[in-house]
């Protein structure tokens, strides 16, 4: 074997020596990413999670609004990554406690009886205005002593939380997406679904309660959305028997 000869297998080998070695590494990354975001969503492998919809209030039968098809499809794809398994149930199906499996709850209380619940029962501190008669404040939220009106179209709200019941380790989170309507609970999926790595980073797996501004759905849709800020201690704090908001925050 000449040096030539030599020398092109010397670079084959170091070629695929190091094409191993990154294919590991990208591999080894990867997997860990994949292990963060198992562990933030509460979805091991091949574990089981409840997606629980909500109705559309404007149809005279039970239905599901488009948005909020939308908003499901897009933590199928987030479950599906984990390899975990999804079982869909109605919100007026869903007659189990939480903390066995890891559940995502869809849609603000006028439409979800479970998320009525998960908010009297998780977050004390949150009352939304579900009168469907029309006024300034319908829809809007009351967190501790603030006030969130919506500007339908315009500027609305959106609440994104991740829960755990008690101090158990091993409970799986119930993930909620309140919004103030239909395409403000999608709002709040593609928030998570964009941004899961980042509140893993900071929120690890502890409870957190976040605020959501969405600006201009009418133009946008469910893209344009700002974080007002993390609201845990007031959302799970008890407001006074008659509680009277500090300020109000028009959607402007």
């Amino acid at each position: 074997m000449n040096d030539d000869v030599r020398n092109i297998v010397l670079g084959v080998v170091a070629a695929g020596i190091s094409a191993a070695l990154g294919w590991v590494a990208r591999t080894s990354v990867w997997k860990r990413k994949l292990r963060r975001k198992q562990a933030f969503l509460g979805l091991p492998e091949n574990s089981e999670s409840l997606l629980v919809v909500n109705r559309d209030p404007a149809a005279t039968e039970p239905a599901v609004h488009r948005f909020d098809v939308f908003a499901l499809l897009e933590l199928s794809a987030l479950i599906k990554d984990c390899g975990a398994h999804v079982h869909v149930v109605t919100q007026d199906t869903a007659h189990q406690g939480f903390g066995e499996r890891t559940e995502f709850c869809v849609g603000g209380p006028g439409s979800n009886r479970r998320m009525m619940a998960h908010i009297a029962a998780m977050l004390p501190g949150v009352r939304v205005n579900i009168d469907p008669e029309p006024g300034p404040d319908r829809g809007a939220f009351q967190i501790g002593g603030e006030r969130y009106r919506m500007d339908p179209g315009i500027t609305e709200y959106a609440l994104l939380a991740r829960l755990t019941a008690g101090d158990r380790r091993e409970a799986r989170p119930v993930f909620l997406f309140c919004g103030q309507r239909a395409i403000t609970n999608q709002a709040a999926t593609r928030y998570l679904a964009r941004h899961h790595e980042r509140l893993a980073r900071k929120h690890g797996s502890g409870s957190f309660v976040l605020l959501l501004k969405v600006i201009n759905s009418q133009a946008y849709g469910p893209d344009v959305v700002e974080l007002v800020g993390d609201v845990t201690r007031a959302a799970q704090s008890p407001l006074p028997e008659s509680p009277a908001p500090r300020s109000s925050h028009r959607a402007s």
